[in-house]
């Protein structure tokens, strides 16, 4: 690991120039590459870490993972050119779609591409402290819950569990972090009672091993009031059968929520080969990190989701096809997304930059839900 160069994001700024490393056959990789992950000793952070050793290992690649609290902290570094990847989270749909806090004159909806993302027996859901009692997420009702500063991936996913319970953030007491760390650091010292994570997140570790325990209330795959509310608030979810997680086990499964994560993403003008070198290293060098961290696993090629709400990226379908793993029904579904992302582009393109921000924000959202709704596609967000 020692070989890993952990940077921050001056130290990201570094690999401007760099020579190309081509120790493998059709795998040209600059030699030192950057992205953003979540807080250090996150499942995301981890895997990045994992990654960034057999890229070091193979093709004498050092990846500098830089840690941020939040989507846009992130984000960020991406959008201003600084950083080309991110290994992300549900932000990466909520930025295609502008929404949430990319519904603001500083951001808009951005043209993401995925290049490759971990599906597997993890979750994404929201932890409770065992020492409350809580069962169901209508026992919420009245408790402390997370609420992330600048992080709507995560406040939308405790959004959704609360709708699975009938419950809205009105029904519960908002306690306010400033980042992903600090909220799980909350739970241990029992400042807060609920949060949201991936099962396999290193901080939910801390909280089983503390004297308040763990315990993930279920979302019932025939519970169809739980998973209505889900949907309605965050529709990229499905339901899954959890068997790896903190507390969580093949013999103790957990009926629980999940989407792809970490998502590894750029835009849409990452120079192609790039995109399809470091694609086709990942699947190739799988065996080499899959086993470092439990969620790992989910990076393998069969787990890839080529039907989801995100684009895939020129250069990564290049190499699905060559994998003989892209059909022309996924083309179609890719070709779709990308002309929804241009639809909100061009919305986006109309709008008056100089109003006030809640003003803004509620113009855009009916203007994106116009645009969309005329050319027969769904909002989601009205």
């Amino acid at each position: 690991m020692k070989a890993i160069v952990i940077g921050g994001l001056c130290a990201a700024v570094a690999m401007a120039g760099a020579l190309p490393a081509a120790n493998a056959a059709e795998v040209k990789l600059p030699h030192t590459m950057a992205w953003t992950a979540y807080d250090t000793g996150t499942t995301g952070y981890n895997q990045s870490v994992a990654i960034g050793k057999a890229l070091k290992d193979k093709y004498d690649v050092t990846l500098r993972v830089v840690p941020g609290k939040n989507d846009i902290s992130r984000l960020t570094p991406v959008k201003a050119g600084k950083v080309p990847y991110s290994a992300n989270g549900i932000a990466t749909f909520f930025a295609s779609e502008g929404v949430f806090q990319f519904a603001d004159p500083a951001w808009g909806p951005m043209p993401v591409r995925v290049l490759m993302s971990a599906s597997g027996s993890s979750g994404l859901s929201v932890a409770v402290a065992a020492d409350k009692g809580i069962k169901t997420y209508a026992d919420l009702k009245g408790k402390r819950v997370a609420y992330v500063r600048g992080g709507d991936a995560l406040n939308v996913g405790i959004e959704g569990m609360l709708a699975c319970g009938g419950l809205t953030w009105a029904d519960v007491t908002k306690v306010e972090f400033g980042g992903y760390g600090q909220a799980w650091e909350g739970m241990v010292n029992d400042q807060v009672d609920a949060m949201f994570a991936s099962t396999l997140s290193g901080p939910t570790k801390k909280l089983e091993a503390s004297p308040r325990g763990i315990f993930w209330p279920p979302t019932p795959h025939k519970d169809k009031k739980c998973w209505a509310g889900i949907k309605k608030v965050a529709p990229y979810s499905v339901p899954n059968n959890i068997t790896k997680g903190t507390g969580i086990s093949a013999e103790k499964p957990y009926e629980g929520p999940s989407y792809p994560y970490p998502i590894l993403m750029t835009l849409a003008d990452q120079n192609t080969d790039e995109v399809y070198s470091l694609t086709r290293a990942l699947v190739e060098e799988y065996a080499n990190y899959s086993a470092a961290d439990p969620a790992a696993k989910g990076w393998a090629i069969n787990n890839q989701i080529f039907d989801w709400v995100v684009p895939y990226h020129d250069g990564a379908i290049a190499y699905f096809k060559e994998a003989g793993k892209w059909s022309a029904q996924h083309q179609a579904h890719n070709d779709g997304l990308v002309n929804r992302q241009k639809i909100l582009v061009d919305a986006w393109a109309g709008m008056d930059m100089k109003l006030e921000s809640a003003a803004f924000k509620t113009k855009w959202m009916a203007t994106r839900a116009a645009a969309l709704k005329k050319a027969g596609l769904d909002p989601i967000w009205n």
